[in-house]
């Protein structure tokens, strides 16, 4: 497949729409976790977006691994490249934690479990779960942030000099 789009590589085109769409995905997941009101607000939201911040990062990704055939690689693209890969298992984590957030809401897993096995360990699990989910978002956040100052720094280290404005 061709990631270029009007001789433009595609991965730079992506990688700004992933670095919007997950931190909202990862949001609007950590909100519908915390806040009710929040929840019912965002409804089907908040795991359809977690649901295409992975496809993004897939597509992304792809679109990268096309690209680095293609240019030069230097040690800091290569560290790029890594990182994003790393990204992967986030993003599932992140799709996971939207739908485990909606699903456990709206299928009202936290009455069912206190009938089932008594308050205190309900208490217990759905802690663990909102542990689980807010862990989820707030490590695909910094994973982006760490590809994405990879990205910029392989790119314009040492090549960019800005010239300085006289007022």
């Amino acid at each position: 497949m061709d990631y270029e789009l009007n001789g433009l590589p595609l991965h730079i085109l992506l990688v700004h729409a992933v670095v919007v769409i997950v931190p909202l995905a990862a949001l609007c997941t950590a909100l519908a976790v915390l806040w009710p009101a929040a929840r019912r607000r965002l409804g089907l939201l908040s795991p359809l977006a977690a649901i295409a911040a992975l496809a993004l990062v897939y597509i992304a990704q792809q679109a990268g691994e096309w690209l680095l055939l293609r240019v030069g690689q230097t040690p800091a693209i290569a560290h790029h490249a890594a990182l994003g890969r790393d990204l992967t298992p986030w993003a599932w984590g992140l799709a996971g934690a939207g739908i485990l957030t909606w699903l456990w809401h709206k299928l009202n897993l936290g009455t069912t479990l206190t009938r089932r096995i008594g308050t205190t360990a309900a208490r217990v699990l759905t802690a663990l779960a909102v542990v689980v989910v807010l862990f989820a978002c707030a490590g695909m956040v910094v994973e982006v942030v760490l590809v994405g100052d990879a990205g910029s720094r392989a790119i314009w280290q040492g090549s960019y000099s800005p010239t300085p404005v006289h007022r």
